[in-house]
């Protein structure tokens, strides 16, 4: 295989926890990983799209708030400065490993119409075919699915693991990676149960499995191992192999691009 054949399209999807450290603040030593492997893994010969969370946090952080904000209108202030700040991020950390990245913000209407579907696909492809990294959320500054997600019949994506689901399903991805502050699925709770045992790899998401998923996840994001097997099954309907991994080592990813055991792999449906 050439240097120039693609070996993969894969989307990561990296959380708030991940980001950020526990006390909210942000994680330097986490942008950098993140950055490095994933220019390592572009320079391979994959292309990779970075769907990211974390402009609430973000943005909160850097308004000096005490705390997330509980109201819808300061919730999007600061996820309109907060997309600012972990661009600029994200742009200074890619820069030192050689890449440039670009932003795309999504609302559920830019997926559900076919004419703004086809044109983000375009635009997904020529970026990629430029050897840029697309960096990826939803457009919190107008819409509201995702930082209102405890509002069910309001959802669209919801949270981000589903927007990366969309996102993988959209651009024709072989890979989906989930990195959170959890190593993968277990069959019981690890907070709560020491002996708990990683579930490597799943076939079929069925009651069993869903029953495994508890509530939402750390109290810095939105999202939980509920909306992780949501976009589990959009993507392995879809063909697309999806894994969840710990995002406090992005190394991970190195073994997943090389079909190496990691995490808990959903094996996408074939034919």
């Amino acid at each position: 295989m050439d240097g120039n054949t693609v070996k993969n399209k894969i989307v990561v999807k990296v959380g708030t926890s991940t980001l950020t450290h526990e006390g909210g603040k942000l994680n330097f030593r986490s942008f950098d990983a993140l950055a490095r492997v994933l220019s390592d893994i572009s320079n391979m010969g994959n292309e990779v799209i970075l769907v990211s969370s974390g402009a609430i946090a973000v943005g909160a952080g850097k308004l000096q708030m005490k705390e997330r904000p509980s109201i819808l209108s300061h919730k999007q202030a600061a996820a309109a400065v907060g997309q600012c700040e972990l661009m600029h991020l994200y742009d200074k950390f890619f820069s030192e490993y050689g890449k440039t990245v670009a932003q795309i913000l999504l609302t559920g209407e830019d997926v559900d119409s076919t004419e703004k579907r086809q044109n983000l696909i375009n635009t997904f492809n020529s970026l990629l075919d430029m050897g840029i990294i697309p960096i990826v959320n939803e457009n919190d500054s107008v819409s509201y699915a995702e930082i209102e997600a405890d509002s069910e019949e309001h959802k669209v994506f919801g949270d981000n693991d589903t927007l990366s689901a969309v996102v993988a399903v959209l651009c024709g991805a072989d890979k989906l990676v989930l990195l959170s502050d959890i190593d993968g699925l277990f069959d019981s709770n690890p907070n709560e149960n020491p002996n708990a045992r990683l579930i490597s790899e799943v076939r079929l998401i069925d009651d069993e499995i869903r029953a495994l998923a508890g509530g939402v996840g750390s109290s810095r994001g939105t999202g939980g191992m509920i909306t992780k097997l949501q976009a589990a099954e959009l993507a392995t309907e879809n063909g697309i192999d999806m894994y969840i991994a710990n995002g406090s080592t992005p190394e991970i990813l190195y073994e997943i691009v090389a079909d190496r055991p990691a995490g808990t792999l959903f094996v996408g449906k074939r034919g």
